[in-house]
């Protein structure tokens, strides 16, 4: 069985994540794929490159995330623009990933944490999508916190995303994690559970 993890910006998948794998889950995560899909000599990269400038890319041939950033948070044609590079690489090593996962240990759940995974139009992929929610000024607070963004680069960031809402209106099962540590642990206990996972 495969669950696609997703939620919001600073809503945190990455704790959920850690409390599924502590389980014995498989983790698949989108962003370290994101990370390896531009690493230098990678074809998407060049073409990043090609697209947005040699302005991107780091004295050493390395993205420069943050320039970067500031080019497509600011500008959703251009978001769109980096987007259409990168999707198709990263979607490619995912689905190879999650076939190799599924294939070696058929009776493991596999989890893919995929932070823009209605965005991506990706729910056909998994058997059921895991919504990390946290309310939107959690976010914001979140992310002002641990990024040391403004609030309008957080609003900003938040913006570039489906809200929160939606995606809880959305999901097969749904993490509030607005909460305390405890509680959120208490609801992956129970979907481990309810799943026959435990």
């Amino acid at each position: 069985m495969n669950i696609g993890l997703t939620g919001g910006i600073a809503t945190g998948k990455s704790t959920v994540a850690k409390l599924l794998t502590e389980r014995g889950a498989l983790l698949i995560d989108l962003d370290k794929i994101a990370r390896e899909v531009v690493e230098p000599g990678q074809p998407a990269l060049l073409a990043i490159a090609e697209r947005f400038g040699q302005a991107v890319l780091q004295p050493d041939g390395s993205l420069d995330r943050k320039r970067l950033g500031s080019i497509v948070f600011a500008d959703s044609a251009e978001r769109k623009a980096l987007e259409a590079i990168t999707h198709p690489a990263i979607r490619a090593v995912m689905k190879e990933r999650m076939a190799r996962g599924e294939t070696e240990e058929p009776d493991r759940l596999v989890v893919v944490d995929v932070p823009l995974l209605y965005e991506s139009k990706l729910e056909s992929y998994f058997h059921r999508v895991m919504v990390v929610y946290a309310p939107r000024e959690t976010q914001l607070d979140r992310l002002i916190e641990r990024d040391g963004l403004s609030r309008e680069e957080a609003e900003q960031r938040l913006a570039a995303q489906m809200d929160i809402e939606e995606k809880k209106r959305r999901a097969d099962v749904l993490i509030d994690n607005g909460g305390t540590p405890e509680e959120t642990n208490r609801q992956i206990e129970r979907f481990w559970r309810e799943t026959g996972l435990g």
